[in-house]
C-alpha cells in the first residue's frame, strides 16, 4: 500500500486548557477531500494545526506526517517549505500589497512549477488587476489572490479553509472549476466547507468533524443521498428540500 501524502494521527490541539480538537486520526493521498462540520467543530483548529499557525497560547499533540516527513510542531515557515500550503479563511491580504507583490513576497523560484506568471495564466482576472491594492479586489478576485499566493510555496498538500465563503453562486462555480483543475493534477486537497453543495462538488471523500473528533467518514454520493446525514452533520435542511 502507497504512503499516504498526509498522516494525522492521535491529533490533538489546546487553546489554553480548552481540549479542541480530541484524538483526530486521518490519512489522504494526491486526492481531493472535504472536511464538513457545523461552526465550532474545530475545523479552522485542525487546519491551523496542521499548518503550525495555533499562536502563542495554542499547542497540540500527536502525529502529523506529510510524504513521510514528521512536521508536527514544526514553524509554520517550515511546514510551508514540507509542501503545505495555506488558503486561510477570510483569505488575509496585506492593504498595503498591491495584486503583485502578495505574488511577488513569496519569493518562488523563476524554475519552480508554479511562478506568478503561472498564477496570473490560472487566473487571468488578477493579471488585470495587477497593480491594484489586494484588498480592493471582489471577494471572488481575493479568493483568487490567497489561493495563487498559495500556490506559489509549490506545495504537495493545499489546505482551504471555507474557501466559497461569501462568494457569489457564479464566482463559486469558477471555483470548483478552479480547485478541480488542481486535483487533476495531482495535488493533495483538503477542503474545509460548510457549503454541501460545494463540498461534495469538489471531493468524492467526505469527512465530517463534530466535536473537535473525526465523527464519520462517507462519500459525496451517500451524503447527498441521506437528508437525515446532512441534518445530523450540518444542521441544515437537505439540498433536496432546499432546491
Amino acid at each position: 500500500m502507497a504512503e499516504p501524502l498526509l498522516e494525522v494521527r492521535d491529533l490533538d490541539a489546546y487553546y489554553g486548557t480548552a481540549h479542541v480538537l480530541q484524538g483526530v486520526t486521518f490519512a489522504l493521498g494526491a486526492e481531493p477531500v472535504a472536511l464538513i462540520g457545523r461552526n465550532g467543530m474545530g475545523k479552522t483548529t485542525l487546519c491551523r494545526a496542521l499548518t503550525g499557525l495555533l499562536g502563542v497560547n495554542g499547542r497540540s499533540t500527536g502525529t502529523i506526517r506529510l510524504a513521510g516527513e514528521d512536521i508536527q510542531g514544526r514553524a509554520p515557515h517550515r511546514i510551508a517549505k514540507a509542501g503545505v500550503g495555506y488558503v486561510p479563511q477570510g483569505r488575509r491580504l496585506f492593504e498595503s500589497l498591491t495584486v503583485d507583490e502578495h505574488l511577488q513576497i513569496v519569493g518562488a523560484s523563476s524554475k519552480a512549477a508554479w511562478t506568478p506568471k503561472r498564477v496570473y495564466e490560472l487566473f487571468p482576472r488578477l493579471a488585470e488587476r495587477k497593480h491594484v491594492s489586494g484588498t480592493s479586489l471582489s471577494g471572488g478576485e481575493q479568493e483568487m489572490l490567497s489561493i495563487g499566493r498559495a500556490l506559489l510555496t509549490n506545495p504537495k498538500l493545499l489546505v482551504m479553509d471555507e474557501p466559497s465563503e461569501g462568494l457569489a453562486p457564479t464566482v463559486v462555480e469558477t471555483l470548483i472549476d478552479t480547485i478541480s483543475e488542481l486535483a487533476a493534477e495531482g495535488m493533495g486537497l483538503l477542503v474545509v466547507e460548510q457549503n454541501l453543495g460545494v463540498a461534495t462538488a469538489l471531493a468524492e471523500r467526505v469527512i465530517v468533524m463534530v466535536s473537535g473528533a473525526i465523527a464519520a467518514e462517507t462519500t459525496s454520493a451517500e451524503l447527498l443521498a441521506d437528508p437525515e446525514q446532512q441534518k445530523r452533520f450540518l444542521g441544515v435542511e437537505p439540498l433536496a428540500d432546499a432546491a
